[in-house]
C-alpha cells in the first residue's frame, strides 16, 4: 500500500492534514492522487487486457520472455498500437509471467589437437557481411531416458543465425559432421569459398571430414583447445535447444521422442522463432526479407 492509499483509506476516519503530516506527504499531492484516479484505472484496465494477449502468446511458447513477446505483439500493429517493450517486461514482471531459464554446463568435445592444425579464422566474431560466408558448427548430446544418448550436429550461419544443415546419430563418428555440412550445402546449393568454424574435437580434425571440406571449397576454423567461448555461437544454440524442449525434464523418453521433437523445433527455430540478432524476425525471415540477393548469388 502507497501512503497516498494509506491516506485514502483512512479519511474517513481521520483529517487528511494530520494523515499527510503522519506519513509525510503534501495534501496538495494526494489531492492530484486523487484526481487522478480515473486515468489509473484506465491504465490497469490497458494494462490488464495487454496481459491477457501476453498469456496467449506465453502459453503457446512459454520460452519467450519479453524481447519476443514484444514483436509479436506489434506485428501487424498500427502504429498507434504498438507496446513498448519496457512496458511489456513491466506487465509481465508484476504477473509473474517470465520465458523458461534453464543453464546447464554440459562438454561433448573429445580435444584432438594432433591431426592438423587449423588457425582461428573467426576469433569471436561471428558475424557476416552476406549469407553462406560464414558457418559455425557443434555436436551436442540428447540423453534418452533408458541409458545412451543421440548426437546432433548443426551447421549455423553467422550472418543470419539460420541453422542450414543438421544431422543426428546415436553416435559421434566423423559421418554425423559430414552429412551435416553436406545438407548445409544442398540448401545453399554450394558452400565454395565459405568458411567452417569449429571446436577441436577428433571428428573435426579428422582426414575424412577435412577432405570433404575441400571437396566442398570449405576453409576450416578452429578455436583454442578446450575454450567454449571460441565457439560462443553453436554453444549458445545447443544451450537453447534443449532449454526450450526439455524445460523441466533431464531426458528424452526415447530416441523417436527425441527426434521428432528436436525436428520440431529446428523448423521452428528456423521459420518461426523471432532472434534478437535478426532484428526479431526468424531466420529465414531475415534471410528472405534483407539478404536474398546475396542468397542468389551465392547460389
Amino acid at each position: 500500500m502507497t501512503r497516498f492509499q494509506f491516506v485514502e483509506s483512512h479519511r474517513n476516519t481521520f483529517e487528511v492534514k494530520r494523515l499527510c503530516e503522519a506519513v509525510e506527504v503534501c495534501r496538495s499531492s494526494f489531492y492530484a492522487w486523487v484526481d487522478a484516479a480515473d486515468a489509473r484505472a484506465e491504465r490497469q484496465a490497458a494494462d490488464d487486457a495487454l496481459a491477457e494477449r501476453i498469456r496467449m502468446i506465453h502459453k503457446a511458447d512459454n520460452t519467450m520472455g519479453a524481447p519476443r513477446i514484444t514483436p509479436e505483439l506489434n506485428d501487424g500493429s498500427a502504429a498507434d498500437e504498438r507496446v513498448n517493450h519496457k512496458r511489456v517486461a513491466r506487465v509481465m514482471r508484476e504477473r509473474g509471467i517470465a520465458g523458461y531459464r534453464r543453464r546447464r554446463r554440459v562438454k561433448t568435445t573429445i580435444p584432438d589437437p594432433a591431426n592438423q592444425k587449423v588457425p582461428d579464422l573467426l576469433k569471436r566474431d561471428f558475424t557476416a557481411d552476406a549469407i553462406n560466408e560464414r558457418y559455425v558448427g557443434d555436436i551436442t548430446y540428447l540423453p534418452l531416458e533408458f541409458g545412451g544418448n543421440l548426437y546432433l550436429a548443426t551447421v549455423i550461419d553467422c550472418c543470419s543465425r539460420r541453422i542450414a544443415g543438421w544431422a543426428i546419430a546415436d553416435h559421434m563418428r566423423t559421418e554425423l559432421v559430414e552429412d551435416a555440412l553436406k545438407a548445409a550445402g544442398l540448401l545453399r546449393g554450394s558452400l565454395d569459398g565459405a568458411v567452417f568454424h569449429s571446436d577441436h574435437g577428433s571428428v573435426y580434425t579428422s582426414k575424412d571430414f577435412a577432405k570433404l571440406c575441400k571437396e566442398l571449397g570449405v576453409t576450416q576454423s578452429m578455436g583454442a583447445v578446450g575454450t567454449s567461448a571460441d565457439n560462443a555461437l553453436a554453444e549458445s544454440v545447443n544451450a537453447a535447444l534443449k532449454r526450450e524442449i526439455l524445460q523441466d525434464r533431464n531426458r528424452w523418453t526415447d530416441a523417436g521422442q527425441c527426434r521428432r521433437e528436436v525436428f520440431r523445433w529446428l523448423v521452428r527455430y528456423n521459420t518461426r522463432r523471432r532472434h534478437s540478432y535478426c532484428r526479431y524476425l526468424s531466420p529465414a525471415s531475415y534471410e528472405s526479407e534483407h539478404h536474398a540477393g546475396n542468397l542468389m548469388q551465392a547460389a
